[in-house]
C-alpha cells in the first residue's frame, strides 16, 4: 500500500487553540496580509479566501465581513453581494483549474465548522478525482502549493 504524507496538517492538529476574542474569519477580515491568509478577492461586504486546509487543490471559501450565524444576520444586499462573489469564484476557478464541476454548500450554525460565522464552500470536482480519499483514508492530495493556486486565482479576479 502507498502512503500519502500530508505533513502541513499535524502543526494544526497539534497546536494549541487560544481563547480569541474575534473569530477565524473576522480576524482574516480585518487583517491586510491577504497572501498570508490565501485571501483571493474582497468585495465591500464580503472576501473569498482558499481554505488553508482544503479537500482539493482549489477548495475556496466566500465569507461575509459580517459575523452572523445565519443568512437572516445579513441584509438583502449582502446576501446578493455573497453569492455574486461566489459566481466569481466559480468562473475563475472554471479558466485557471478546468474543474468538471463543482460542490458548493453553505455553513450554517451549530456542526458546521465555525458556526458563528457563516461561509460558503465552493469545492471543485474533477471526473475520477480523489473525492473517495478525506473520507477512507483521512487523506488530502494537493496538486499545487495554496500560494501557487492563490495567486493565479488572484490574477484571474482582478480581471
Amino acid at each position: 500500500m502507498d502512503t500519502l504524507h500530508a505533513p502541513w496538517r499535524i502543526e494544526y492538529i497539534l497546536s494549541p487553540k487560544p481563547e480569541m476574542k474575534s473569530g477565524l474569519f473576522s480576524r482574516i477580515a480585518q487583517s491586510s496580509d491577504d497572501e498570508a491568509n490565501y485571501v483571493i478577492a474582497r468585495t465591500r461586504s464580503c472576501f473569498a479566501l482558499l481554505n488553508a486546509y482544503p479537500y482539493v487543490g482549489g477548495h475556496l471559501m466566500t465569507v461575509p465581513y459580517k459575523e452572523t450565524p445565519d443568512l437572516s444576520g445579513l441584509t438583502d444586499e449582502e446576501v446578493t453581494d455573497l453569492w455574486r462573489l461566489t459566481r466569481r469564484c466559480i468562473e475563475a476557478l472554471t479558466v485557471v483549474m478546468k474543474p468538471d464541476g463543482f460542490n458548493v454548500g453553505i455553513n450554517l450554525g451549530k456542526g458546521a465548522g465555525i458556526e458563528e460565522h457563516l461561509h460558503i464552500h465552493v469545492v471543485p470536482r474533477w471526473k475520477g478525482d480523489i473525492n473517495f480519499m478525506p473520507v477512507i483514508a483521512n487523506t488530502t492530495v494537493l496538486p499545487e502549493a495554496l500560494k501557487d493556486v492563490a495567486a493565479r486565482l488572484r490574477k484571474r479576479l482582478a480581471v
